[in-house]
């Protein structure tokens, strides 16, 4: 009789399974600046608002529905305006410089801001990599009052044209159309909802046992051998689950607006969340977290033909 066995259970590409340790992912920039031919910011702050349908006419090529109307659902993502923070210079890898261009009242939340704003040119005159360092600006929506801060990476052809497209960014407001483009897809970046101590058959999808098997129904049926003496990390256990960083690739963007030009506000509002106050985003199906949660929007790492090809013209949100 051969020896019994089964793939294990949970996936090694997310380990250690704990909480996030931070509300907004970091992002490593090389590789999507290397995928990004426009100039200009490579990420955006956003709030997920709900999850709606819309009626679209389908213009994909060789399509089954092509020149007809479907039924998509999307999620309403609020992007407020963002303001430039500070601008950073890198040599090595290492921040080398930076300089802090904004001492706004809403900071004061956040960090202590200084009473007299820098000159761009107390910066470094070597440098390898422009960053900026910016803050959504969350009194055009009506979910918060701290705002939120970010290091964005920009697309140019090289560090001092980054530099150029950083100054074009003092005392200006950042909106999503300087980041959308011409773009058709983006990743979106999050934290999943958090779900607390949960245990190993939630966590890792483990099944359960016999109904006459003893210490338990709802675990795993042995934690491993005597030796090693100790359990290793690829046993199923209880623990943390949800609040973890993960990423969705290749999301279509549906539409782009202000509630100004096209309002989409329900008569009673978004549960949970309430009314659109500005820019919005419609992005094709779901997108992890909870309503009210900053999500990270960035230029897509590696965009997929049959993704690419798909082209949707918005008609109407159905309510």
């Amino acid at each position: 009789m051969a020896a019994p066995s089964r793939p294990r259970f949970g996936s090694l590409q997310f380990w250690p399974r704990k909480r996030s340790e931070k509300q907004i992912p970091s992002v490593n920039w090389t590789p999507i600046l290397a995928k990004s031919p426009e100039q200009g910011i490579l990420g955006f702050l956003a709030y997920k608002a709900a999850m709606a349908t819309v009626s679209v006419k389908d213009n994909t090529a060789d399509s089954m529905t092509k020149g007809k109307k479907i039924i998509l659902p999307v999620t309403v993502l609020e992007v407020p305006n963002m303001k430039l923070l500070s601008i950073r210079v890198h040599k090595n890898k290492q921040v080398s410089g930076e300089v802090i261009l904004s001492n706004d009242k809403e900071l004061k939340r956040v960090i202590t801001a200084p009473k007299a704003v820098k000159s761009i040119e107390s910066l470094p005159k070597e440098f390898d990599d422009v960053t900026i360092i910016a803050y959504t600006l969350v009194s055009q929506t009506a979910i918060k009052k701290t705002p939120d801060m970010i290091e964005l990476g920009i697309s140019a052809p090289n560090a001092q044209a980054k530099l150029e497209v950083a100054k074009s960014f003092i005392g200006k407001e950042i909106s999503i159309k300087d980041f959308v483009g011409k773009k058709d897809l983006i990743d979106v970046r999050g934290l999943t909802k958090g779900k607390g101590f949960s245990g190993p058959m939630e966590r890792f999808g483990i099944s359960k046992k016999a109904h006459k098997s003893e210490k338990g129904v709802r675990r795993p049926g042995s934690l491993g051998p005597w030796h090693p003496h100790h359990v290793i990390f690829r046993v199923p256990q209880a623990g943390q689950v949800g609040m973890f960083s993960r990423i969705s690739y290749n999301q279509k963007i549906i539409f782009t607006s202000n509630i100004k030009d096209k309002n989409i506000n329900p008569p009673q509002g978004f549960k949970h969340f309430g009314n659109v106050k500005g820019n919005y985003l419609l992005v094709k199906g779901s997108v992890h977290g909870p309503v009210k949660r900053a999500i990270l929007l960035t230029a897509p790492f590696r965009p997929t033909k049959s993704k690419t090809k798909d082209k949707f013209e918005f008609v109407e949100v159905l309510q």
